[in-house]
Parts: structure tokens; C-alpha cells; sequence
């Protein structure tokens, strides 16, 4: 029989388990995600949380409260981070899992042990956004959640979720105390921004993304706003986050984002690091833009009371000194 209930729908899924199968072989790297999953897991009726289903590398919960789901998230990202690499027999270095987290509101149907619904949907759509060790949440998690918790979270403005018309209000949770991502006040979405936006071009052709399309996300998964076709780029390698007045370039991959603005000849190299944009350069996905076989993107700021951006300069004339 189905049942109708107001629940906190919660999906967790490791990244870089391919990369473990690569260095571990099969049978060991399945030994080992099925052993992190399986410990993760008993977090979930341990915050008060009913377990719906293991998937693969992945896991389905929902809670009664909102608290109890942020709980489980902060005490499964800790269980991961304490967690020692596994060992290899092999002289390369065993790679580390991540873990993304993503946490919605509203009303499931249950049937015969599985939820379904909205809210179900949306969480799974919300962890396409989620970079390496971060949980994401929703408007209505964040409002019932108490202040002193509110305070752990960054708002990332509305993000544009794969299938839905309506954008939704995110917020990243900081990992601890002190982390470059912890806020104590959150920006008010109605709040006057600088920049406008951000004009995107690879392979000659522009793509042009305004506030109200922030965040935007760039790699070769299906919920990219910048799709990038390259073997070097992640499925979700980059995000363009709208921070206050400026927007902000956060490295989710395993390669790293490169950064060169116009004008200078130093290379800013991200790796899981982030950093602020200004006015025009380029971005290489996976390796330096000094690099001619790396994908590299155009970018160029749009901001209030700006005459329209120029076209971008062919390939044959980059920004920087020689």
C-alpha cells in the first residue's frame, strides 16, 4: 500500500570510483566501495534516517527532519575524510574517493520500501551540481533548519536543474570551522551584483550566461551548462559560482582548471581551489592553456553598465604576452 509523507530525501554518491577500479582491478575496488558505502550507510538510521537503497557506489535515504538529514551529511563526509587510502599492489598511488551529497524537501510516495516523488527527483538532479566532498540543499532543508546550522552554509544563488522550468535556491555546506567556504552571513538573493554574468567560448562558438543561469557548470556530463567534449575534462569539472558582486571559478576535477587572465603571463593552476574572475583570459580544462592540445575556454565578464563585450579575438591572437 502507498503511503504519503513529508520527508527529507537524501543521496549520497562517491566520485573517483572509476579511477579505483583502474588502479585496484575489480574485485578489489568492488571490495572497497561496497565496504565505504556499507559504513556510510549505517550513519543513516544512527541520525534518526531510514535507508530506501545501496546504489552501486551510492545511497538513498530519507529523514524525518531536516536536521537529522544535515546531521547524517556532516558525520558521512568526516567518516570518509578519517577514512585511509586503500593500498595498491601496484607502485602508482591509490586514489582517493569523494563523496557529494544532496538533500530536498517535500512529499514522497512510499511503495514497497522505495520512495518516490518531486522531492526525489530533485535531490537526484542536485547532486549533478555537487563537486567533490560537498552537500548541496535546498530553500525549504536550509529554512527548517536552526540558525547556529544556517551559519555553516553558503548560498550559491538559483541553479538550473536538469528537467525542471523553475530554477532552485542551493546551499553548499562548509565542510568545517574556518574553511574558506564558511560564511557567518548569507548573501540576500535579492542583493545588487556587479557582474552581470559571464560570456563562455570554446571552439569559436559563444555561449552567454547571466545571473539567473548561475551557477553555471562546465565538463562533459549532461548537466552542464558549458558542455566540453575532452578527454582530459571531468564529467563535472568546474563551476562559475555568482559570490556578492563577483563570480567565482571553483575546481571540481581531477585534472585541475587552469587559469590565464588577459595581459598576464602567469598561469593560475586550481586544484579543488578556487578563485575570483575579472575582466577577459582563458580557461583550460585539464591542463595549462599554454598547452595548444588542452581544451581551452574564452571567457569574459559582463557587468552593470558595460557597452557590450567585444567579440573574442581569434585563436591565432591570444590575450597574453609573448
Amino acid at each position: 500500500m502507498a503511503t504519503i509523507k513529508r520527508r527529507y530525501v537524501f543521496f549520497a554518491d562517491l566520485r573517483g570510483s572509476t579511477a579505483l577500479y583502474e588502479t585496484l582491478g575489480n574485485a578489489h575496488a568492488t571490495s572497497v566501495v561496497t565496504d565505504v558505502i556499507r559504513n556510510l550507510a549505517r550513519r543513516v538510521p544512527e541520525c534518526g534516517g531510514q535507508l530506501v537503497k545501496t546504489l552501486g557506489d551510492g545511497l538513498m535515504a530519507v529523514f524525518p527532519r531536516a536536521i537529522n538529514a544535515v546531521t547524517a551529511a556532516v558525520q558521512m563526509q568526516d567518516d570518509l575524510e578519517r577514512q585511509p587510502a586503500p593500498n595498491s599492489d601496484s607502485e602508482r598511488p591509490t586514489p582517493r574517493v569523494q563523496l557529494q551529497i544532496a538533500i530536498s524537501a517535500g512529499e514522497v510516495v512510499e511503495v514497497g520500501g522505495d520512495c518516490f516523488g518531486d522531492a526525489v527527483n530533485v535531490a537526484a538532479r542536485l547532486l549533478d551540481h555537487a563537486g567533490d566532498s560537498e552537500s548541496l540543499i535546498g530553500r525549504e532543508v536550509y529554512d527548517e533548519l536552526p540558525w547556529e546550522v544556517r551559519s555553516r552554509f553558503r548560498h550559491l544563488d538559483k541553479v538550473h536543474l536538469r528537467g525542471r522550468v523553475e530554477p532552485a535556491e542551493v546551499f553548499l555546506l562548509a565542510r568545517s570551522k574556518g574553511s574558506d567556504t564558511e560564511v557567518t552571513h548569507l548573501e540576500s538573493p535579492s542583493a545588487t551584483h556587479d557582474a552581470l554574468g559571464v560570456l563562455l567560448s570554446w571552439r569559436g562558438q559563444p555561449h552567454r550566461f547571466l545571473r539567473d543561469r548561475m551557477p553555471v557548470l562546465l565538463g562533459r556530463g549532461a548537466a552542464c551548462g558549458m558542455k566540453v567534449e575532452d578527454a582530459r575534462v571531468s564529467r563535472t569539472h568546474a563551476r562559475i559560482d555568482l559570490m556578492g558582486g563577483a563570480l567565482q571559478l571553483t575546481d571540481l576535477s581531477i585534472n585541475g582548471t587552469f587559469v590565464r587572465f588577459a595581459g598576464d603571463d602567469e598561469v593560475l593552476s586550481l586544484r579543488r581551489g578556487s578563485c575570483t574572475l575579472h575582466g577577459q583570459g582563458e580557461l583550460g580544462l585539464g591542463g595549462s592553456p599554454n598547452d595548444a592540445s588542452v581544451a581551452t575556454l574564452r571567457f569574459s565578464l559582463i557587468a552593470h553598465n558595460d557597452p557590450p563585450p567585444p567579440p573574442f579575438p581569434p585563436a591565432s591572437a591570444p590575450w597574453h604576452h609573448r
